[in-house]
């Protein structure tokens, strides 16, 4: 649903980053906190903070090092637009950063957490305007993102040739009452009940 061939190098190249050794270490509090909130170990967790830290040494990560990150993987594209929106669901209190609680909870979910887990996480990044539903123009604007990313890569068939075409299908295929926008629930029984909603979701055509 994240887009996993962008989660997958985007995780390897911050497991590059955590190799890096310093003094850094979580307060024992912290950890406690973070080891009950995350499905990591508490080595894992202070490893992680570790390469964090030695990326971050504000203890901060902008929204314009995350496209970095982005770039890096996806150069025949543009993933600016899509790091943004994946930015946006990561920054849980919304001051324009992620620290470290904000990454590693969120990494702990899109890696290692459930398949509803994994999809109320995604409902987060489509639903915008974060009022409980994904609108068809929500739901347009992320594919559009995704489909500047993947740049001419990626070969779409006839009937998901554009970012419009690919929404109408999502839509077809996950709007049940017709009302024009996704509940979770709609977005979540969709996703679960066919297998190729989910590859729709992460612009894979395979």
């Amino acid at each position: 649903i994240l887009q996993k061939k962008t989660y997958s190098s985007c995780n390897s190249n911050l497991e590059n980053i955590q190799m890096g050794k310093n003094n850094s270490k979580l307060r024992d509090d912290t950890l406690r906190e973070l080891k009950q909130k995350t499905l990591f170990s508490e080595q894992e967790l202070q490893d992680w903070y570790r390469g964090f830290v030695k990326d971050c040494p504000s203890g901060k990560l902008s929204v314009h090092e995350f496209r970095k990150i982005y770039a890096v993987f996806f150069p025949y594209g543009d993933a600016s637009d899509f790091a943004e929106h994946v930015f946006r669901t990561f920054d849980e209190n919304g001051d324009g950063s992620i620290d470290f609680a904000e990454f590693i909870q969120a990494l702990s979910i899109t890696s290692r957490g459930t398949l509803d887990e994994k999809l109320r996480w995604a409902f987060r990044m489509y639903d915008m305007d974060s009022n409980g539903y994904i609108t068809k123009q929500e739901m347009l604007e992320i594919v559009r993102a995704i489909y500047k990313m993947v740049g001419k890569v990626m070969k779409m068939p006839e009937d998901e040739s554009t970012p419009e075409k690919r929404t109408d299908k999502i839509f077809q295929q996950m709007d049940l009452n017709k009302d024009g926008r996704l509940s979770l629930l709609e977005f979540i029984n969709g996703a679960k009940s066919d297998p190729s909603i989910v590859k729709l979701l992460q612009c894979d055509s395979s």
